[in-house]
């Protein structure tokens, strides 16, 4: 028959025997082909060795007849078998046909299909080594076969392959990652089990370095680090940590820059194993690369900032996010803030590597997009775009510190509301460095960052309000803000309409540097800069649009800044923008709230003694600043004039309050002054009641005082203490010609005490007229409502 012909040199009976559906028979058919190869093989007859291969391939193996394809499968053994050390040279054509029987319909046909292979890769041993990757990836299919004799099968097979791969040194690994990096997608249990287990493999070989391609495997890794079995995700782990304990061996090898945004994407994953890995790596890679990971500054703050906010349930995470935060926060350098389009940047050595590595910096965009306010996506995805830089190149790599981008990812975290408390505090503390190491830079960013930090001060916590004013301090008094051109917030910056501006006024700047002498004033930078006045104007117009602040807030705020900045300047400013507000009745609480702080606080110790005394022409200027503002509130500027022992004055302030309208509200105040005035604060003025010749006006005032109050607690208080003022006449001493200390002081003082009192009479007729539109329009609501 032609049959018989055309696949000559097989006999007939061999031909009969190999589609035979019995195994036996096609073993038996099988030896024969042995045989008859082997004897091709001593005549050195290559053709016939290739007619044979060809005929089973072809006619048997890819047969559409399954006894056909099964017996093809065993004679291909065969002939491997037969040919020993030489199978290598037929390795191709042997190897292809078994390998498209790994995708046939029948389990058992697949399982032949494996036992063949095994026969052939067992005999060619390191030959097949060129064929790896069409073997691999058999292998990954069958991995994952449903049937449990495949799999086991496949499983045999594999051990072979990897014993062969360990040793040998001559894979080909650069061949080989490609089809690994598609391979490491798999979703399959089973096929991911597969490529892990190669992974530690290879890892183990010292002939080859994967380290060098780890940038491709490392997100496949990460992936597979979240699968469903414990087993998958434990093999997982080790081999990440062996790729770790490598990193650290050989830390000038490694290309941190390629894998820094895989690490940004999973430091935000859901799965817990996955962020703790990442944020660990991450760790690690921001101390062994140091300012190499700088251009991913915005992306791994991304990542890393709202784990610091974490409960005790992700401590492990939120301990390792907290390390990352401050190593990198250390990479930020005073020389970032040299660097412009002028200087060239800092350079780095680096370690040689592949054109391709080269290749792609060239290629990538600089600078990051713009940062929208609207979802977390958005911003998740901000380290994919960072400018890629290779810490392993064969030229000194730039270095440059993207400062938009990071505080664009600073700015979005503050202003969620919804963050923690623990990130809102490193956000604050991270502008806070940024200002003090590159403030040149950073005062470009100001204007836009400076409403979100006047809103801060509304936060819950006093920790968050701590930083957020020393970072607001540390704005107003460097001398990089004297530089800057001062343009108003995006919210609006004057408090009111009218002549105030945002630039400080000639009597401010006059009062920055003369009257820093012998204050609390910060430490490093004592004047103020053009935000100084901003500042106060906006902290301002915040307590008059937020009242609650300023009740349980206001004392807090202020006192805090007065530690941080120039006291005296903060409350020449506030004095002199408050002489301008409109709404009386805000201007009348803050002053009191002004008032209370300046004599109650101990962080204002010296300011007092400073006005107690008025003794140079920068503490009489600050009073005259201060008593033109007080005038918003009556019984605050007698309370001045005590503390500055303008006696006088006062009695002719009380003489005053004859003429204005006495209400509930007029009463406390006095009430709350005659308390005061018990205090250790004024232990200075009690003490002078002894000298009555001397401070006549002082009895007055406080008889004046006595006078205004009803037959109350305060009332009893006073009267006691006036009680106590010693007879005149069994006070006098034989020295009567010597003239009194605090006249001196009063005569040397210059001040104009008529135009004051004018100036405090015109702001009383003021506030009655504002009262009685107050009354009238409340009268006419109440009007219409009844109507």
């Amino acid at each position: 028959m032609n049959a018989e012909r055309d696949l000559s040199p097989l006999t007939p009976g061999v031909v009969r025997a190999l589609t035979d559906k019995l195994y036996e028979k096609r073993k038996v058919a099988a030896l024969e082909i042995e045989k008859l190869v082997r004897e091709f093989v001593a005549q050195n007859n290559t053709s016939q060795i290739k007619h044979v291969i060809q005929i089973l391939s072809q006619e048997f193996a890819l047969s559409q007849h399954p006894h056909s394809r099964k017996g093809g499968l065993i004679g291909l053994a065969a002939c491997s078998i037969a040919l020993g050390k030489d199978s290598g040279l037929y390795l191709k054509e042997l190897i292809e046909p078994v390998l498209t029987c790994f995708n046939d319909a029948d389990s058992r046909l697949r399982y032949y299909a494996c036992e063949a292979l095994y026969n052939i890769v067992k005999v060619a041993r390191g030959s097949v080594l060129p064929h790896f990757n069409v073997l691999f990836d058999g292998l990954s299919k069958l991995a994952a076969d449903p049937d449990p004799n495949v799999k086991s099968g496949s499983e045999l097979l594999d051990r072979l392959l990897k014993d062969i791969v360990t040793e040998s040194n001559q894979f080909d690994l650069v061949g080989f990652i490609p089809l690994l990096r598609e391979r490491i997608y798999s979703n399959n249990q089973y096929a991911r089990q597969f490529i892990i287990s190669w992974i530690l493999v290879l890892e183990s070989v010292p002939d080859i370095n994967l380290l060098d391609y780890l940038p491709e495997i490392l997100d496949g890794l990460f992936q597979i680090l979240g699968d469903n079995s414990k087993e998958i995700r434990k093999m997982c782990e080790v081999a990440l940590g062996e790729f770790l304990k490598e990193i650290k061996k050989n830390p000038s090898s490694v290309k941190f820059a390629e894998m820094a945004n895989i690490l940004v994407i999973h430091c935000q994953a859901a799965d817990d194993l996955i962020q703790l890995t990442a944020m660990c790596w991450m760790r690690e890679f921001i101390q062994l690369a140091g300012r190499v990971m700088l251009p991913y500054s915005s992306g791994i703050l991304t990542a890393v900032l709202p784990c610091l906010s974490y409960d005790d349930r992700k401590k492990n995470i939120k301990e390792v996010a907290n390390v990352c935060n401050q190593s990198l926060m250390k990479l930020v350098i005073p020389e970032d803030d040299e660097m412009d389009e002028a200087k060239p940047p800092m350079t780095i050595p680096a370690e040689p590597t592949s054109e391709e590595s080269l290749s792609k910096p060239e290629a990538a965009t600089t600078g990051e997009s713009q940062l929208p306010h609207h979802g977390k996506n958005e911003l998740d995805i901000i380290a994919l775009k960072q400018p890629l830089f290779f810490p392993c190149s064969c030229e000194r790599i730039q270095v440059t510190l993207n400062l938009d981008g990071i505080v664009q990812v600073l700015d979005y975290h503050l202003s969620d509301t919804s963050i923690g408390m623990m990130t809102r505090i490193a956000v604050l503390k991270w502008l806070y460095h940024l200002y003090i190491k590159t403030p040149r830079k950073m005062f470009r960013h100001t204007d836009s960052l400076f409403p979100i930090l006047l809103r801060t001060l509304s936060d819950e916590s006093d920790e968050v309000i701590l930083k957020d004013l020393e970072l607001l301090a540390e704005i107003a008094s460097s001398p990089a803000g004297q530089t800057e051109e001062v343009h108003g917030p995006s919210d609006g910056s004057d408090v009111r309409p009218g002549p105030v501006e945002l630039h400080v006024p000639a009597r401010a700047g006059q009062l920055s540097s003369s009257s820093t002498k012998g204050l609390e004033c910060s430490p490093s930078t004592p004047t103020m800069n053009s935000y100084f006045y901003k500042f106060m104007i906006n902290l301002l117009k915040r307590f008059s649009s937020e009242r609650k602040l300023l009740e349980t807030r206001g004392a807090f705020i202020i006192r805090q800044l007065c530690l941080l900045l120039n006291a005296e300047n903060i409350f020449h400013s506030m004095a002199d923008i408050l002489l301008r507000e409109e709404d009386l009745k805000f201007a009348s609480t803050m002053v009191h709230t002004l008032n209370t702080i300046l004599l109650t606080s101990s962080e204002l110790f010296q300011l007092r003694n400073q006005l107690k005394d008025l003794k140079t022409p920068e503490s009489r200027n600050l009073f005259c600043c201060l008593y033109r503002s007080w005038c918003h509130n009556p019984v605050t500027t007698v309370s001045l004039c005590f503390l500055t022992q303008n006696y006088k004055h006062a009695y002719d302030l009380i003489q005053k309050f004859g003429d204005l309208e006495v209400t509930v509200d007029f009463l406390t105040e006095v009430d709350k002054l005659v308390q005061l005035i018990e205090c250790p604060i004024f232990t200075y003025l009690r003490l002078q009641l002894l000298d009555v010749k001397n401070n006549p006006y002082l009895i007055k005032a406080l008889y004046g005082l006595l006078m205004l109050l009803p037959q109350s607690s305060a009332f009893q208080l006073l009267s006691h203490r006036l009680q106590c003022v010693p007879n005149p006449e069994l006070m006098q001493t034989t020295d009567n010609t010597k003239p009194s200390t605090s006249f001196k002081r009063t005569a040397a003082s210059n001040i104009d005490y008529m135009e004051l009192l004018q100036h405090f009479e015109k702001v009383q007729n003021k506030h009655l007229e504002a009262r009685h539109q107050r009354a009238g329009q409340a009268e006419q609501l109440d009007r219409r409502v009844v109507l």
